[in-house]
């Protein structure tokens, strides 16, 4: 866990607080019915959970397979060859 100072604190639970007041003041400001569908979706998001992790595959690959005879070559076997006299 990381030791925080005194100010720092301070100055995080201010942040807080201002973060609230904002949010507070933005909520008053929707009209009611907005409001509503917004709290609906939150509700709904918070029930549905998180997505599930995606499959691990290399950054940029296209998730869908190569198309026929266009399939990665296997890695070559490393063979010694007789070495010349």
């Amino acid at each position: 866990m990381t030791k925080r100072s005194r100010h720092e604190r301070a100055q995080r639970a201010s942040e807080t607080e201002r973060v609230r007041q904002i949010q507070a003041a933005w909520a008053a400001s929707t009209p009611a019915n907005v409001a509503r569908e917004f709290e609906h979706a939150v509700q709904s998001a918070r029930t549905r959970g998180p997505l599930p992790p995606r499959p691990d595959m290399a950054p940029g690959t296209a998730p869908n397979p190569p198309r026929p005879g266009h399939e990665p070559k296997p890695p070559k076997e490393v063979t010694r060859g007789r070495r010349p006299r």
